[in-house]
């Protein structure tokens, strides 16, 4: 009798491609691994209507859904028209509340309006934005992985991070964190499980952590 296998959608942060997950690799005769990618969205979408046309790629049922980062906001969003058999958010936030005091303000002041994304051929600006990290010895690491420059998905990624308006944590979601992350500093509290030493992209220098426990996790009675 063959194992049922179990499929898996992993969705990239901010402005990143899925070769963020290229490390992942988990069991073949159990799971089967699904890369998601940023689509360009359309003029003022929002993040609901957003998230139902990335449900539209997603072929099989009952499957297993990682996001990270801004991601991780759009898996939750993903989740709330959609049944699923496990929900993970990495490096992400939980609720509006968890979002730091800087894009707190930025949300009263309407700031994020004038952010300069035109300056996305800036790979620092980049980087610092969606890794919170500036770009020292690694500035290949980040043109590989931060491919999602056009202004007009930068432009509405970041209005939809900081209006997120998710009130309470998902109860039946997984939250997984780091306990170094520089982005989302606040996020750690709570029904969550903490990464010593993890980064914003502990996904990809952290994936050892990845593939020995997401097993367990996805396999886990609820």
């Amino acid at each position: 009798m063959t194992k049922e296998i179990i499929h898996i959608y992993l969705m990239p942060g901010m402005a990143a491609n899925p070769t963020i997950f290229e490390h992942i690799k988990l069991p073949e005769d159990q799971f089967k691994i699904h890369w998601l990618e940023w689509m360009m969205p359309e003029p003022k979408e929002s993040l609901e209507s957003y998230a139902k046309r990335m449900i539209a790629k997603i072929e099989y049922n009952d499957v297993v859904l990682l996001g990270v980062s801004f991601g991780g906001i759009l898996v939750q969003e993903m989740s709330k028209y959609m049944k699923l058999r496990k929900l993970f958010v990495v490096s992400s936030v939980k609720s509006k509340h968890e979002l730091p005091k800087r894009m707190k303000i930025m949300k009263a002041t309407k700031a994020y309006k004038i952010l300069p994304t035109q300056l996305v051929s800036n790979i620092d600006f980049l980087a610092k934005y969606a890794f919170g990290e500036t770009v020292t010895k690694r500035v290949e690491l980040y043109k590989k992985y931060l491919s999602v420059s056009d202004k007009r998905y930068l432009d509405w990624a970041i209005e939809n991070v900081i209006e997120w308006d998710q009130e309470e944590p998902n109860p039946d979601a997984i939250y997984i964190h780091g306990d170094k992350d520089a982005i989302f500093t606040h996020s750690c509290h709570g029904n969550c499980i903490v990464v010593k030493g993890g980064t914003h992209i502990m996904v990809i220098n952290k994936y050892k952590w990845f593939n020995e426990n997401l097993p367990k996790l996805i396999l886990e009675e609820p």
